[in-house]
């Protein structure tokens, strides 16, 4: 009766991701997908700037496409900056989301492309990250090598591709047949972040986050208890 009752549960299949070292055929679906990305969209008219503060713990989607990067714990926040805008109806790719993020120990630029019929492929999304000790302006200025790139599939496992760091007394995994791809990855997020004016809308965004929080907590001024007696005027008799 055991065995049967054993026989009759349900097996757990578990997809490892080899995302240091991606096989062969992965390595082509990577290739493959990075060079449908248009370099010269057609963008349609609607697009959208976001702004916002959110808890480590509870990030929202499109911060969490990759998990090479470090966030800080001390603060418990990071300012982000999202940017999104459509493709024409002819693109393969319906829209591209560009976002940036910030904590005290990370700074994050994520870029996500979303295929407009999803059949095996669904999404594009290129990763790269740089140390806080610099400024979002001075990050954007530079053409951060890309640390992660990811294939989701329809119905598939995703595809990873990231850069990875040698353990305790090993050093890291050579990558140096995977590097093309690396560029690939990096020069389409220099493209977009100038396509999408990046460079000008972050710095320009995070500063309102400030702004609004410094306004915020500031107290507000206190009125006068009691209002001055014109010049000249005779005090009312007792």
């Amino acid at each position: 009766m055991a065995d049967g009752q054993q026989s009759s549960q349900p097996q757990v299949k578990v997809n490892m991701l080899n995302v240091c070292s991606p096989s062969p055929e992965e390595q082509q679906e990577i290739a493959s997908a990075l060079a449908r990305i248009p370099k010269q969209p057609l963008f349609s008219p609607d697009f959208e700037v976001d702004r916002g503060r959110s808890t480590l713990e509870q990030r929202p989607d499109f911060l969490k496409a990759g998990e090479s990067a470090q966030f800080s714990s001390d603060s418990g926040t990071a300012d982000w900056v999202r940017i999104r805008r459509e493709f024409s109806v002819q693109a393969l790719f319906s829209t591209v989301q560009y976002s940036f993020s910030q904590d005290p120990k990370n700074m994050v630029e994520t870029l996500i492309f979303h295929v407009r019929d999803p059949k095996e492929l669904m999404q594009v999304a290129i990763e790269d990250n740089a140390s806080s000790v610099t400024t979002p302006a001075t990050m954007l200025a530079t053409n951060t090598p890309a640390g992660r790139i990811k294939l989701e599939r329809f119905g598939k496992s995703s595809v990873v591709l990231a850069r990875c760091p040698g353990t305790e007394g090993s050093p890291p995994p050579d990558q140096s047949a995977f590097e093309p791809l690396f560029q690939s990855a990096t020069a389409i997020v220099a493209n977009y972040r100038n396509l999408l004016a990046a460079r000008n809308t972050v710095p320009a965004e995070l500063t309102r986050l400030g702004t609004a929080e410094s306004t915020k907590s500031k107290p507000p001024a206190k009125t006068a208890a009691k209002k001055a007696a014109p010049a000249g005027s005779v005090p009312p008799d007792k």
